[in-house]
């Protein structure tokens, strides 16, 4: 065997044989240490992912807990006498239905106990007839009952609200009576052996809720309360940076980038919200939410604001694109056009901040007046701009037959050149509207969840107080709920 050094720097090993040839042998070198370094950064991303989302490490915790609970019906004899070799069947409860959220569990538990509650029912029942019918008869019973029952549960899936709420226990349904009914054919003793697995799944979803409960809950109600203020507020930078690149035109840094393009994470959220609101109506009162408080209103605030959302996508559209009208004009409407987005990026703080708080807000009604009149006044300046009132028979044209449109007695301006900046007006004045449509929705929400009245000048320290707490809790959960936008 020798070593060949190559023109790159490697050594090739070389094998020589009896008869005289020569083998190449695949290079070892570095194998190992590629190996170790692919295992060291796998387990870096996992202490960084872990640091960064605690939660998820105490569910993973949670989780462990139940499961070390539940197998004590298998180590303790007196348990395993009690509900038999179908203990497993707990054990595979936990597994299968323990979930993130407090309501994702509770969803699931209930769905499963019910479920299999009814199948069983429905399996022993059938199974008496089939018993009653003789033996000929009791096969094509059972045969005919699995199909009859497994077909309607399964279209029933197909339905909207059964799939929304129940898909997971029709499921189950099926699961269940098939088992029951198909075994019960064969096993003599079908009512101990439906008692005690329904026994050991009521143990599992018992265990599942209490500890989801009482161990460091996650609420999936208040992640969609936190998810539609961190959204209002990702709506509102966007806005503003939109607005000032488009007037200023400074150099987009990584921070500029991200808060421009955070209207596409409320464009990206319907789906997290309709399954936070599912998950929440199942969860019991906890903290400021009654047990009947109007998740769904939180649907349409969030569907109020994606429209929103496309017409500052279009606004964005307008500010990458290489048609731009002079800067002159630009000034013209400037001025306008920042007070109409300082005016609706306030609405929308101070949405966020009634949403925070669960309060009435004394500012609201002045802040949409003056925003408003600002969109009036920018509407009647945009019908001044030159171009969009002009006479094409009276107008000048310029070399390649374009009118011309006269800001002065010594200026002339192209329409070509204007229609940028009027499109850029007229999707703020858009805006505005669709800005005022989001108001309607939260306060929709103000009169079905009952918010308190506004705070008193008295109370306003108190009320600040809470309100850095309410931020702090919201500044934690940004941390750790980059899924909850993956749910």
């Amino acid at each position: 065997m020798n070593a060949i050094k190559e023109a790159h720097g490697t050594v090739e090993w070389r094998k020589r044989e009896a008869n005289g040839s020569t083998e190449i042998l695949p290079p070892e070198s570095g194998t190992a240490k590629k190996a170790c370094l692919k295992v060291w950064n796998f387990l870096k991303k996992a202490w960084e992912l872990g640091a960064d989302e605690p939660r998820k490490v105490v569910h993973c915790l949670k989780v462990g807990i139940a499961l070390t609970i539940v197998s004590l019906f298998y180590y303790m004899r007196p348990l395993y006498e009690g509900v038999g070799g179908n203990a497993m069947w707990a054990i595979m409860t936990v597994v299968v239905i323990f979930e993130y959220t407090v309501g994702a569990t509770v969803s699931k538990c209930l769905n499963r106990a019910t479920g299999t509650f009814l199948a069983g029912f429905l399996a022993v029942g059938v199974h008496w007839i089939a018993n009653q019918s003789g033996e000929n008869f009791e096969p094509i019973i059972v045969g005919v009952s699995v199909f009859l029952l497994a077909s309607a549960a399964t279209f029933s899936r197909f339905i909207p609200v059964i799939k929304a709420r129940f898909d997971y226990g029709a499921m189950i349904f099926i699961l269940t009576f098939s088992l029951v009914s198909i075994s019960g054919y064969r096993v003599e003793k079908l009512f101990n052996m439906a008692h005690q697995r329904l026994s050991t799944i009521i143990i599992g979803t018992s265990i599942c809720i209490l500890i989801s409960v009482l161990v460091c809950p996650i609420w999936a109600g208040e992640e969609l309360y936190h998810l539609i203020i961190r959204n209002m507020n990702k709506l509102e930078n966007s806005l503003d940076c939109c607005v000032a690149q488009y007037f200023n035109n400074t150099d987009i840094n990584e921070e500029t980038e991200k808060k421009l393009e955070g209207y596409k994470c409320v464009l990206n959220s319907e789906a997290t919200e309709e399954s936070m609101a599912g998950f929440a109506r199942w969860e019991p009162a906890h903290g400021r939410f009654s047990f009947q408080h109007p998740w769904n209103q939180y649907l349409k605030i969030g569907a109020s604001m994606r429209n929103c959302a496309y017409c500052i996508e279009a606004l964005n559209s307008c500010v990458i694109s290489e048609n731009q009208a002079p800067e002159f004009i630009k000034k013209r409407l400037s001025d306008l056009c920042f007070r109409v987005n300082t005016n609706s990026s306030s609405v929308i703080r101070e949405l966020a901040m009634k949403i925070k708080t669960m309060r009435k807000s004394t500012k609201l009604d002045v802040l949409v007046e003056e925003m408003n009149i600002a969109v009036e006044e920018l509407r009647n300046d945009l019908k001044s701009l030159p171009g969009l009132l002009i006479s094409p028979p009276k107008s000048p044209e310029n070399d390649k037959g374009e009118p011309i449109l006269t800001t002065s007695s010594t200026t002339t301006v192209p329409l070509v050149e204007v229609i940028p900046l009027g499109t850029f007006a007229s999707l703020l004045i858009e805006i505005a509207a669709r800005v005022e449509a989001i108001v309607d929705t939260v306060e929709e929400l103000e009169r079905l969840a009952e918010f308190k009245p506004a705070v008193d000048d008295d109370d306003k320290p108190k009320q600040n107080q809470l309100n850095n707490k309410i931020l702090s809790d919201q500044q934690k959960d940004e941390e750790t709920m980059k899924v909850l936008e993956e749910v």
